[in-house]
């Protein structure tokens, strides 16, 4: 009774913002984001705990995942061990996972990983293993013991077109340090980090009906995604823009990763927007617009 009656508001709230114009949504978007923002930076001093904030949100994330793929015994949204029934419902039913995605989150992963252990040790770096082992399992999992559910024909994004111009602009581009082939390195792990989750996003759009535990993924990765932003433009913010020059960085290096950052939460900030609207309605799918 009392999840119905919150629900109800919500709802008609949902159903006011869907009638506006779009200079309306803008605008209302904007605004959460910015009030996000400044109750994020009042409550949390410390800017490194926004990384590991977000790095434990993916990692929330893949174990949802692994959670998925461990009792259904699936990549998609229905139970079923035939892999022509499968094709035969995929039209109308839900979503699977993107192995190249989770690809593309090895390759980024294994790059931070290794030049965290190049620079130094630390919290960031355990999250990363062990985000990265829990990422192994997943792609051996859909590419071998549930390959018969796994729909490659709707995960048809080519991954080269995300890891060429990453490496590309990570060569030109890169943090200044004394080791040039960590600094590329590092680059390219920020960069394949910021469009990794494509592959995922034009596998849902083709299939326009997402289950829940694909949905509560990419939710998270969303939430990682916002924490990470968070911390560069709070950043920016304290030190009056100045970190954007930073010495020793490189001049175009700071505003690259921020660009990198918020076009993947530009990129999730929709379908958040859906997975937010499916929960208030009490829906266990996510619906996107056709």
């Amino acid at each position: 009774m009392g999840q119905k009656g919150v629900q109800r508001p919500l709802q008609k709230l949902f159903s006011w913002v869907r009638k506006q114009s779009n200079k309306v949504k803008t605008f209302l978007g904007v605004f959460t984001v910015l009030t996000l923002l400044v109750t994020l930076k009042l409550l949390i001093h410390e800017h490194n705990h926004f990384f590991v904030l977000a790095e434990f949100a993916h990692f929330v994330g893949i174990l949802v995942l692994i959670y998925k793929l461990t009792t259904h015994k699936t990549c998609s949204g229905v139970t079923l061990c035939d892999s022509t029934q499968l094709r035969r419902v995929r039209d109308i039913w839900m979503s699977c996972l993107s192995l190249k995605t989770q690809q593309l989150t090895a390759t980024f992963l294994f790059a931070r990983l290794f030049c965290s252990l190049q620079i130094e040790g630390d919290i960031h770096t355990i999250l990363d293993l062990v985000t990265l082992v829990a990422t192994f399992w997943l792609i051996f999992m859909m590419k071998y013991k549930l390959k018969s559910s796994y729909m490659a024909d709707l995960d048809n994004m080519k991954k080269y077109i995300v890891i060429v111009p990453s490496l590309v602009i990570a060569f030109f581009i890169h943090p200044r340090t004394n080791n040039l082939i960590l600094s590329i390195l590092w680059a390219f792990a920020v960069y394949i980090e910021g469009v990794s989750v494509l592959p995922q996003l034009r596998l849902m759009q083709n299939v326009k009906i997402i289950e829940p535990f694909t949905a509560h993924y990419v939710f998270a990765l969303g939430v990682s995604r916002f924490f990470s932003c968070a911390h560069w433009i709070i950043k920016v913010y304290d030190t009056s823009g100045s970190y954007l020059s930073l010495s020793g960085g490189g001049f175009f290096w700071i505003p690259m990763i921020i660009l990198a950052e918020i076009v993947q939460t530009f990129v999730l900030a929709d379908f958040c927007y859906y997975y937010v609207k499916s929960v208030m309605q009490g829906q266990m799918m996510v619906r996107l617009p056709a």
